[in-house]
């Protein structure tokens, strides 16, 4: 039974030769039993060609490399052109005998075993033909080598999303453009990008005459600001004097009216003077009084704007010394320096020695060396599970990197969006802006689930038709298998294959019509 599964067509031929014999012995006690007789050797000698004619007819089918329906059409002629050679043989062999031994009172005996058995023999090609036709086409065979095959596993399975391109750029904490504070003209050129530079290193030199005439005049003005700033303050100070002098006066007579009032109030309560006298000196005390009170008060308001008029005068100063600082500011800006560590990139425009160049243009870029990330462009699919924090990692080809992500750009452009990753290792050797790198994101840990290496066709949360190897590894059957959620090199199994299966993973799409391969 094994053979007949495993070779059906070499198991179809030999049953052809056995139907061949059971044919001829049949012919032979029939006409035996109507008292014919021939030569059963060669009777035989001329089936047994018969039987390899039909091997012959039948090479193609056994060796596989005809379909069902070849192999079926080949089998039935061979079915046929036995059973009707078995019979004309049989026939003329019974014609040539009955020459010799007539015997009329059994002619219509003879007709009559004919056509029995040429109608059991009809009924029974029939039959083999009808098998078959029903037969299928054989298993074809695989090379093994071919193959690559992975096994159901029960763990832990992380989630990841794999980066399509991906390309390492500077950090915008690590970029510094040095513009041209004024309109000027680029004399010199000290350093040509590439090379390293520090701080106070300078990068070129430019000149603006206009900036030096500003720079004069504003540190001219500036001293007049400070000189007028003196020459107020000098005639402020000399009418507080006079106030100060005037209120000095009216004190002293304040104090020696009020000494004679108190003087007369005694006289007066003695007797010694009038009432009249008494009252004149104490109206005169209350007038000095009410003037040494407003004396006092105009001092200070005297001291109050002296105050505000000096301030307002220092207001000036400090707005020329302002345009003495932007001015002189902008002097030192004609000697363009880095101001941080680093290399000296290649600008977009480069300046060329005699440039004009107008104020804001760009004249220098400084790059940080160390400081860059990994700029990932992600499915748009597969973006929408990222979220800021997650770990990734960085394959630079010489080194992976581990990071975290820090940026989800919210454009989408051509079907992929950008996605930044900080990088958290040291970086390896050769790892410079535009360097071309793999990344791989972190999406979500899952414990406890059945899962298999990711098929070479197939989606995640969808019904796949794998080839599952058979336990002796001779062949492989076509089976269904639910997956859930897929990461970079593992899909999450939810029905279909159990722990321990073998699966196929290769593109199995050339045997889409077969359910069964062998594998060799």
């Amino acid at each position: 039974m094994l053979g007949l599964m495993i070779v059906p067509h070499q198991t179809w031929t030999f049953a052809v030769a056995l139907f061949g014999e059971f044919l001829f012995q049949a012919v032979a006690f029939s006409l035996h039993e109507i008292g014919i007789v021939f030569d059963a050797e060669a009777g035989r000698e001329t089936c047994c060609r018969l039987l390899r004619t039909v091997r012959n007819r039948t090479a193609f089918v056994e060796s596989g490399r005809f379909g069902a329906k070849t192999g079926r059409g080949v089998c039935g002629k061979a079915l046929i052109f036995v059973a009707y050679r078995i019979i004309r043989f049989g026939a003329s062999g019974a014609a040539s005998l009955a020459m010799d031994i007539a015997r009329p009172d059994i002619k219509q005996r003879k007709r009559r075993q004919t056509l029995l058995w040429g109608g059991v023999v009809a009924v029974a090609v029939a039959a083999l033909t009808v098998m078959v036709l029903r037969l299928k086409p054989a298993a074809p065979e695989v090379d093994r080598s071919t193959i690559w095959t992975d096994t159901v596993k029960r763990g832990s399975l992380v989630r990841q999303v794999r980066s399509l391109t991906g390309v390492l750029a500077q950090r915008e904490d690590s970029i510094e453009l040095i513009p041209a504070q004024t309109d000027a003209t680029v004399v010199r050129i000290h350093i040509l990008p590439g090379a390293r530079v520090t701080p106070d290193t300078v990068i070129m030199n430019l000149s603006d005459p206009q900036v030096e005439q500003q720079l004069l005049n504003a540190r001219l003005a500036l001293q007049a600001a400070r000189a007028d700033y003196e020459s107020l303050r000098a005639r402020l100070e000399s009418t507080l004097m006079d106030k100060r002098a005037a209120a000095a006066q009216v004190n002293a007579d304040y104090t020696q009216d009020k000494l004679q009032a108190q003087t007369d109030k005694a006289l007066y309560d003695l007797g010694v003077i009038s009432g009249l006298a008494y009252e004149k000196s104490k109206s005169t005390a209350d007038q000095l009084t009410a003037q040494h009170q407003i004396s006092q008060q105009q001092i200070e308001v005297n001291r109050r704007a002296i105050a505000v008029q000096l301030a307002s005068q220092q207001i000036k100063i400090d707005q020329e010394q302002a345009l003495v600082a932007l001015y002189e500011k902008q002097e030192q800006a004609l000697d363009v320096r880095a101001t941080i560590s680093g290399t000296l990139a290649p600008l977009a425009r480069p300046v060329q020695v005699g440039q004009y160049v107008t104020a804001g243009t760009s004249v220098a870029e400084v790059i940080q060396s160390g400081k860059l990330k990994a700029a990932l462009q992600i499915a748009e699919t597969q973006a929408r599970d990222i979220q800021i924090g997650q770990l990734a990692s960085i394959d630079t080809h010489n080194g992976v990197i581990p990071g975290h992500v820090t940026r989800i750009d919210p454009a989408v452009v051509n079907g992929t969006r950008t996605v930044d990753v900080q990088l958290d290792g040291p970086l390896p050797p050769g790892a410079v802006p535009e360097l071309s790198v793999d990344g791989t994101i972190d999406l979500e840990k899952m414990k406890d689930v059945l899962y298999v290496g990711r098929p070479a066709l197939g989606n995640e949360n969808s019904t796949l038709s794998l080839f599952k190897v058979d336990p002796d590894g001779k062949g492989a059957t076509r089976v269904l298998v639910k997956v859930g959620s897929a990461s970079v090199n593992e899909i999450q199994v939810i029905s279909g294959l159990k722990e321990g299966d073998r699966v196929i993973l290769s593109d199995m799409s050339r045997w889409d019509n077969v359910d069964h391969i062998r594998l060799e």
